[in-house]
């Protein structure tokens, strides 16, 4: 089985799973070199943006996770929101001719809930309107788009190719971004309290309501999600219960002994959507998957891991 994007974060993580399960795994990655460095994965550095490199890397494989992706924090998405198009676009199109033209078994697409629309209410696959989160537009109509082309490979050909879409929530844990132009909120807040920073500044008021579900909860519905799915049916790896950035927070300094931090919440900042819930219930039904991993663990994992790789 074939995974890009191997030096990312879902990348890197699930190639540790597969490896553990035995699996063959052939990985590409472009200019970051992966972390995992093991002879029996077959690695090759590609850029997928041009489909004669998608073509090369997709010859006698079976099985696809499509995990390559330009990704970003919320300061990038509120200045530069254009870097998330074309080079994505390109990458996810042709990646789809290329296995296609190998005659894959199945592709795995990783969407994401920026697709769906800012309710009060958590959002089930069908909820999908076109309408987005003003400072999601241009990320959530490129992931849309990969969707609906999904689709058409899946059901609008007299040979379809078996397409799986994937929406997680907000995901966090080891090897994740956390160099201050990437980092999500997660890996942000870990590096500010490791460092003990002075004043503990956090963007926006804290009060934000999301999704946060650990890896390796993720990895787990990912791979039941490409085994059970033959039908094209988007679907929803989320942790189903919502919190606030404070209830984040505060785990977060809990976990680096950091709980007299000076915190500072700054408004001016930019932020994303102020709140997403998400709905899995049909992951329960289809998948009969569920996270098993609480925020108060995972922050603790993902912090020891810190800790541990950047000390």
């Amino acid at each position: 089985m074939l995974v890009t994007g191997a030096a990312g974060f879902v990348g890197t993580n699930l190639i540790k799973r597969l490896l553990l399960l035995g699996a063959d795994v052939t990985a590409t990655f472009y200019e970051k070199r992966p972390f995992i460095k093991d002879d029996d994965i077959r690695y090759i550095q590609s850029d997928l943006r041009f489909s004669e490199n998608c073509m090369e890397v997709c010859e006698n494989i079976d099985y696809i996770f499509m995990c390559a992706a330009n990704t970003s924090g919320a300061k990038v998405i509120a200045t530069t929101p254009l870097v998330h198009l074309t080079p994505n676009i390109l990458m996810n199109m042709n990646m789809l001719e290329a296995a296609y033209e190998a005659e894959v078994e199945k592709f795995l697409f990783m969407s994401s809930n920026t697709v769906y629309p800012f309710t009060d209410f958590p959002v089930k696959e069908d909820d999908i309107t076109n309408k987005f989160y003003k400072s999601y537009h241009i990320v959530a109509w490129m992931k849309r788009f990969t969707e609906i082309v999904c689709d058409m490979y899946a059901s609008s050909i007299k040979m379809p190719m078996k397409t799986v879409v994937v929406r997680p929530g907000n995901l966090y844990g080891p090897f994740d971004k956390f160099d201050w132009e990437k980092s999500k909120v997660i890996p942000a807040l870990i590096r500010r309290a490791v460092e003990k920073h002075d004043p503990f500044v956090v963007w926006g008021d804290g009060m934000d309501l999301k999704d946060f579900l650990y890896i390796d909860d993720y990895i787990d519905g990912m791979l039941l999600a490409m085994e059970k799915l033959d039908d094209f049916q988007p679907i929803n790896i989320a942790n189903g219960l919502a919190v606030t950035i404070r209830d984040v927070l505060k785990e977060i300094l809990i976990a680096a002994d950091y709980q007299n931090a000076p915190v500072e919440y700054d408004a001016s900042k930019p932020t994303m959507i102020p709140k997403r819930m998400i709905d899995i219930s049909l992951a329960n039904e289809l998948l009969s998957w569920s996270p098993k991993v609480s925020l108060k663990e995972g922050i603790q994992r993902t912090v020891d891991w810190y800790k541990e790789i950047y000390s």
